[in-house]
């Protein structure tokens, strides 16, 4: 079994849409991710009616990783619902790259499954070209 079997099985465990109440929605996209250090962590969607409280399976994941271990750097991530990614599934939305890429400039260099029979990625960068956030971080750098 390869890393992208175990990142997609990790995820899937998180699959199993549920409504938590009349308002909230949770489990129907699941994510793991593959931290720096290799350990793996993992999230799953929640929605209200309000919007307010949307958070997507990708940011969880990511805030789980951060807020377990204090890591930011991600190497791989896996996005699903009741299937594996296949042909382009699988990229995270809009909110999410930004996220990812203000979490740690470096993951975009990360790897995003697309495809799981193909083995097929992407990285963040590819999907985010002319991040505007590239100069806001070398500013940032030359002060630490």
């Amino acid at each position: 079994m390869d890393i992208w079997e175990i990142l997609y099985k990790k995820a899937s465990e998180q699959y199993c849409p549920v409504d938590v109440s009349p308002f909230v929605t949770a489990h129907h996209v699941a994510c793991a991710i593959e931290a720096e250090n290799g350990e793996i962590y993992t999230g799953f969607c929640i929605e209200s009616c309000s919007g307010v409280m949307n958070l997507c399976a990708e940011r969880v994941a990511a805030l789980n990783m951060y807020l377990t271990s204090g890591q930011t750097r991600i190497k791989r991530l896996v996005a699903c619902r009741d299937e594996p990614p296949a042909g382009n599934g699988g990229f995270p939305c809009g909110a999410c790259r930004e996220f990812l890429y203000q979490l740690d400039e470096r993951n975009e260099d990360m790897e995003i499954l697309v495809d799981l029979e193909a083995r097929k990625t992407v990285t963040l960068k590819e999907i985010t070209p002319y991040w505007w956030g590239k100069k806001r971080y070398a500013e940032w750098k030359e002060k630490q």
